[in-house]
């Protein structure tokens, strides 16, 4: 008897001992047999009729790197059940250490029980397991691809409702320091007020990034808002609000060209403080910070420039990714209360949604550049 005859022939005891194992993990412990026994069912027989379809020698290696192959119906089957066992593990509460732990001890029980039902080996017994092997590879790659990207899911979602949530609350704390700060005029409910203030200042500046963070991850782009916008009045109502902020930084201002576009002024606002805000925190402190804007035929070019310390080589490959942080000493000392790492993350968002690119320059000897391109036509973004 084959393996792939021996897995629909002996259906009922191989999902015993996937049962059995399922539910000596500590999220098992408590489901019913239904619950424990999921998809797996449809995913070995899904993989003995996916075995007994004759494939060639690059599909097969295709399948054992995950990346499916075979191109039938079985092996699509088996793509889907395996899905829907990694999202399904997802809300029974398995981490994906048990979820690799049940592939594992299912591929063991198959094989043992199989070589059990045996008088003897045979040649062929190779290519059968070689096969099975290759579709328990593709079933696993599927299922942890499904576990993980509902696991991202759930906790963009929760991002989502959580800054949603927090905004009423905020907003009312927000108007009542600002009616008490109206009827009484005496310095400690002035200087009560202000702390009051700048601290739900730095609140929202998190839950907009949160915010932000979320939406993007839920399937969607940055959404934009677009209309027509003079960058440079846009840019030096940023740096003028930023200088004014940090007073003891030297900052210079470079505008040229024509500069205007039809972008999302709100985003690129967001795009322009946040790149100078990096460049105040990791900067150095006696260094100038440049920001210029330049038009380059129908891109603009926004360049902010800082001296300092450069950003590690082997930081530069993450400087993009969310909730990852380049942090010195002096950078520590100089971080805007409300951040949390999804600046730059940000940037990179509003300026791909636009259909721009943003790149990163790091030396000792030249400084840091961070250089935006933007095109300046709609259409010819889409």
């Amino acid at each position: 008897m084959t393996l792939a005859e021996f897995i629909i022939a002996n259906l009922e005891p191989i999902l015993a001992e996937w049962e059995t194992f399922a539910r000596s993990l500590s999220a098992g412990t408590k489901m019913s047999t239904l619950a424990l026994r999921n998809d797996a069912g449809a995913i070995l027989l899904a993989t003995a009729r996916d075995m007994q379809v004759v494939q060639s020698v690059a599909q097969q290696a295709s399948k054992s790197n995950g990346l499916g192959g075979a191109g039938g119906e079985e092996s699509d089957r088996l793509d889907d059940a395996s899905l829907l066992h990694g999202v399904g593990r997802v809300g029974s509460g398995f981490d994906i250490l048990e979820v690799v732990a049940e592939y594992r001890a299912l591929r063991a029980s198959v094989l043992r029980l199989w070589r059990e039902s045996l008088p003897q080996p045979h040649l062929t017994d190779i290519d059968d397991i070689t096969r099975f092997n290759e579709s328990m590879d593709q079933s696993l790659a599927n299922a942890v691809g499904g576990y993980t990207k509902r696991v991202d899911q759930s906790r963009r979602m929760f991002l989502a409702i959580l800054g949603h949530d927090l905004r009423n609350p905020l907003n009312s704390i927000r108007m009542a320091a600002h009616v008490v700060s109206r009827t009484h005029g005496d310095p400690d409910s002035a200087a009560a007020m202000s702390m009051i203030e700048r601290n739900t200042q730095a609140i929202t500046r998190l839950i907009s990034d949160l915010s932000d963070f979320a939406s993007t991850g839920l399937g969607n782009g940055m959404p934009l808002t677009r209309g027509p916008v003079d960058l440079e009045a846009l840019c030096r109502e940023v740096f003028d609000g930023v200088r004014s902020a940090h007073p003891g930084r030297t900052l210079h201002f470079h505008p040229k060209g024509e500069l205007t576009g039809d972008w999302d002024a709100a985003r690129l606002r967001q795009v322009v403080s946040n790149l100078l805000g990096n460049a105040i925190q990791h900067g150095s402190a006696q260094g100038p910070i440049e920001l210029s804007v330049a038009s380059e035929g129908s891109t603009v070019v926004l360049r902010v420039h800082n001296e300092g310390a450069p950003i590690p080589p082997d930081m530069l490959t993450t400087i993009f990714d969310p909730l990852v942080r380049h942090v010195t000493f002096d950078s520590a000392m100089q971080r805007v209360p409300g951040s949390i790492g999804l600046g730059l993350y940000i940037v990179r968002e509003i300026v791909v949604a636009h259909k721009g690119t943003v790149e990163i320059a790091s030396t000792a000897q030249e400084g840091t550049t961070f250089t935006v391109r933007l095109p300046t036509d709609a259409e010819a973004a889409r």
